[in-house]
């Protein structure tokens, strides 16, 4: 058997809905496994079941390191999903490697770690312009639209980044209506023009502060629980309870019980339970922050 039958068996295996199996084999890190079985109890939870799982993979990079191939791949799974009487579709891309010595898995991992963004740049706690703008209409749907068209690919219009969650959030909302301000001053406004921008447009922690403390143009409305929340609407998370924010999804449906389904970057998501306890960054102490987009 060579690597790629090898790595071809390995992946089809593991993708029927991550099994008890899967979840507990040292193959795969600590916090994965841990992760997987939060997503099993999530879904055992809300009475949802996979009901089929198909899987593609694709060959980045291979190298021989020793005795060992590592071999780097993207991997989309898709999985249709029964919640009682209703079904959706949720889907991921992740990247991981495989290290694979003498025709065997030995271990495989994910190369996207969520919650990482850090930043010390300035927040955006109260609107400091008092410059008037037009009114506006906030087109959820065409926020939504927007956000599954690019869940899983990028606008060239925009620059890509390493930590793409809210620079892809941006547009969506962007794309919705949401007018920019505060151009050139990178500290103020959320705008994004000629390969420029401000933090408010691509950090995760400045785009919460300016949700909240917009007065005018893109705004947010906060509010107590997910289920109050529709789709075109944001929500921001702090993984380890610190105060600094380091996630942002949209919603883009919801489920059979009210509760939203999110399209995210970075670890690209389509349709992915809010809660995010099925993420490796999830920890106890995670706080999230529910922004209902309003009108400007």
């Amino acid at each position: 058997m060579d690597w790629l039958t090898t790595l071809q068996n390995y992946i089809e295996e593991h993708n029927a809905s991550y099994t008890m199996d899967y979840m507990r084999d040292e193959r795969i890190s600590t916090l994965e496994g841990e992760a997987l079985v939060r997503r099993a109890k999530s879904m055992k939870e809300r009475n949802a079941v996979i009901v089929n799982a198909q899987v593609k993979a694709k060959i980045i990079e291979r190298t021989q390191q020793g005795d060992r191939e590592e071999v780097v791949y993207l991997v989309l799974r898709s999985y249709l999903i029964k919640q009682t009487v209703k079904f959706y579709i949720e889907e991921c891309m992740e990247k991981r490697k495989a290290t694979i010595k003498e025709d065997e898995i030995i271990r495989d991992e994910s190369l996207i770690e969520e919650g990482l963004e850090r930043s010390d740049l300035p927040t955006i706690e109260r609107d400091e312009e008092i410059i008037s703008m037009p009114r506006y209409r906030y087109n959820r749907l065409e926020a939504v639209r927007y956000a599954e068209r690019w869940w899983n690919s990028h606008n060239t219009a925009y620059k890509l980044f390493e930590n793409d969650c809210t620079n892809f959030i941006s547009q969506c909302l962007h794309a919705g209506g949401a007018p920019m301000r505060g151009y050139p001053n990178r500290s103020k406004g959320w705008w994004y023009r000629s390969n420029n921008w401000s933090y408010s447009w691509t950090v995760a922690n400045t785009l919460r502060w300016y949700l909240s403390g917009s007065k005018q143009g893109l705004r947010g409305q906060e509010v107590r629980s997910a289920e109050q929340l529709i789709p075109g609407d944001v929500i921001c998370y702090d993984f380890d309870g610190d105060g600094r924010w380091q996630h942002n999804t949209i919603v883009v449906a919801k489920d059979e019980m009210g509760m939203p389904l999110v399209n995210a970057h970075t670890h690209n998501s389509r349709m992915r339970y809010w809660d995010y306890t099925d993420s490796t960054a999830y920890t106890p102490k995670i706080k999230y922050k529910f922004f209902h987009i309003v009108d400007g």
